[in-house]
């Protein structure tokens, strides 16, 4: 299927991905559960901060954490503040292959624009069985826009033209390798045109990857500080490197926290950035932690300093 035609079909989709892609945290009540109003809230202070771009179910939703139901919940409760708000909808999806379908399903039929497909989570993934997977996924939901999210630096850009051909409906790429080089290749090799490039790894790496293709960024950051994130979207929009950077000098000791010792805690700082501003409770689960409570005063002043 041409250009033209993909326009035609998912071009408002490819608009949404070209933006701030934000990853909701997902709260928990004081017994465990998930903490349907609180998410609504937090959804809703998204929207109303003009981030127009939701993914449920995403790393920083702690995805691997949360059951099935949990799962297809949270996408309900996105998809109920998306229908008052007008944003697009991203649902992450993955597990095992029949796990991936269902979820997929399960997101068409809740009103979802489009699905993450996260990175398969197997000791054996071959590159051949990586397009098999997405193949599979993309082929159970025609209608909707597909995204996987890259976060193996073996893939090569090849395996995803291939997929490109086989379903249309694979419109853009979440990468997160952290090596702006790797990215610029991959996106090269897999069709800088053919697909929105969505850089993965947030805005610590945003303007990096924006140079050499990226047109949107995730941010786990977006749901503590929604102008933050959208003002360096700006800047980088206009070219303006300087302004990105600004902004990047801002956010990074946070994103640095989140980032340390492999991304140990990188839902619990967002998640204690909420709870210094009593947006949500702290609470993570297992195998996240809890911030240390020396840790948690240096959050709240840097929470503090953006002047939220």
């Amino acid at each position: 299927m041409t250009g033209p035609t993909l326009d035609s079909r998912f071009g408002a989709l490819r608009s949404a991905l070209a933006d701030v892609v934000a990853i909701p945290v997902t709260p928990f009540a004081e017994d465990g559960s998930v903490a349907r109003d609180t998410y609504r809230t937090l959804v809703r202070r998204l929207t109303d901060g003009g981030v127009r771009t939701l993914t449920p179910n995403g790393n920083t939703g702690e995805f691997y954490a949360l059951d099935p139901e949990e799962r297809r919940l949270v996408t309900e409760l996105t998809m109920a503040e998306a229908g008052r708000s007008g944003a697009y909808v991203l649902v992450g999806v993955g597990h095992d292959l029949p796990t991936a379908v269902a979820a997929a399903r399960h997101a068409r039929d809740a009103g979802a624009h489009m699905v993450m497909v996260h990175q398969p989570v197997h000791p054996y993934v071959s590159q051949d069985g990586w397009v098999d997977y997405h193949r599979a996924v993309a082929d159970a939901v025609p209608e909707l826009g597909v995204v996987p999210y890259i976060r193996n630096p073996r893939l090569t850009g090849q395996r995803l033209a291939d997929l490109g051909e086989l379903c249309p409906n694979v419109i853009g790429a979440k990468y997160a390798t952290p090596d702006a080089s790797a990215f610029a290749a991959f996106a090269r090799d897999a069709g800088l045109e053919r697909f929105v490039w969505v850089a993965g790894l947030a805005e610590l790496y945003a303007p990096a990857y924006w140079a050499v293709g990226a047109t949107g960024f995730t941010s786990g950051l977006v749901n503590v500080a929604p102008e933050v994130s959208l003002s360096m979207l700006e800047a980088l929009r206009a070219g303006d490197y300087p302004a990105a950077m600004d902004v990047w000098e801002r956010i990074r000791r946070f994103e640095e926290l989140r980032a340390a010792d492999q991304s140990a805690d990188n839902v619990t700082v967002v998640k204690e950035a909420l709870a210094a501003l009593g947006l949500c409770r702290r609470e993570v689960r297992p195998p996240s932690r809890v911030l240390p409570v020396e840790r948690r005063d240096e959050i709240a002043a840097l929470v503090k300093a953006w002047a939220i």
